[in-house]
C-alpha cells in the first residue's frame, strides 16, 4: 500500500517559517491532486490545502492560512511541499499529505495510506 513520507517539521517561534516535504514513492504522481492535512492534539485530522495534478491550481480550505502557506509540487521528484510563513501557535499540529484523482476525494480522505506525518510546534 502506498504511504507518503512527510518531513521538515520542527519547533519554531511564532513568526518563523518551515518548509514541509512529502514524497510519494511508486505512483504516477502527476496523476494525483495532492494536499496537506493537519491534526492538532485532541482534534480530528482536517484538510488544509490542495494543488492540482499539474500544479497550476491551488485550493485553500482554511482562510486562516491562505496568505501564509504556499503549496507546490515537483512531479519529477514525486514530491509535495508546503512553505509555511508567519507561523502562529494555532498552527501547531502533525501535518500529513495525501492524494486522490479528484479534489472531492482528496478532501474526504485521500487514496493513500496515511503516513507518520511531521510534527510542527510553534511556540509563543
Amino acid at each position: 500500500q502506498v504511504q507518503p513520507v512527510e518531513s521538515g517539521g520542527g519547533l519554531v517561534q511564532a513568526g518563523g517559517s518551515l518548509r514541509l516535504s512529502c514524497v510519494v514513492p511508486g505512483v504516477p504522481f502527476s496523476s494525483y491532486a495532492m494536499g496537506w492535512f493537519r491534526q492538532a492534539p485532541g482534534t480530528k485530522r482536517e484538510f488544509v490545502v490542495a494543488i492540482s495534478m499539474g500544479g497550476g491550481q491551488t485550493y485553500y480550505e482554511e482562510e486562516a492560512v491562505k496568505d501564509r502557506f504556499t503549496i507546490s509540487r515537483d512531479n519529477t521528484k514525486n514530491t509535495l511541499y508546503l512553505q509555511m510563513n508567519s507561523l502562529k501557535p494555532e498552527d501547531t499540529a502533525t501535518y500529513f499529505c495525501n492524494g486522490d484523482r479528484t479534489l472531492t476525494g482528496l478532501k474526504q480522505s485521500g487514496t493513500f495510506a496515511w503516513g507518520q506525518g511531521t510534527q510542527v510546534t510553534v511556540s509563543s
